[in-house]
């Protein structure tokens, strides 16, 4: 038992394997989706940024989804909203928090941040159309 405890203990965060589940987005999180004038102004930006967290990647995946959507953002004419957005994507986005809006949240929690391997990709492409409209 102890030893079974203490393999579990020193996996890497990254090795806990499962099945990616289907895309959902909520559009902003806890952030509005647009202005008072427009309530949708940037929520296509949030989508596109949900589907990348959905999928999950390296820190250099998560950085560039993160800064996809500050520019997203601020093309739509925001570009104080985008800088706060990347703020708090930055804070609240990381893969080591228990939320539904972490990175890599289509997989099972704690996978933390690794490359996609070939089935991981296969799985999102088998996927892809079956959540949420992008």
């Amino acid at each position: 038992m102890k030893r079974a405890l203490a393999t579990l203990l020193l996996l890497p965060l990254g090795a806990v394997a499962g099945d990616l589940q289907p895309f959902e987005t909520d559009g902003c999180s806890s952030f509005p989706d647009g202005t008072v004038q427009n309530n949708e102004l940037w929520l296509s930006c949030c989508i596109a940024h949900d589907y990348a967290y959905w999928q999950g990647g390296t820190y250099r995946d998560r950085m560039d989804a993160d800064n996809e959507l500050k520019h997203c953002v601020a093309d739509v004419g925001e570009p104080e909203v985008a800088l706060l957005m990347l703020a708090g994507v930055r804070v609240g986005g990381t893969p080591f928090l228990p939320t539904g809006f972490r990175w890599g949240y289509g997989w099972p929690y704690l996978r933390g941040y690794k490359a996609l391997t070939a089935e991981e990709l296969g799985q999102i492409r088998a996927l892809e159309g079956e959540g949420e409209p992008l």
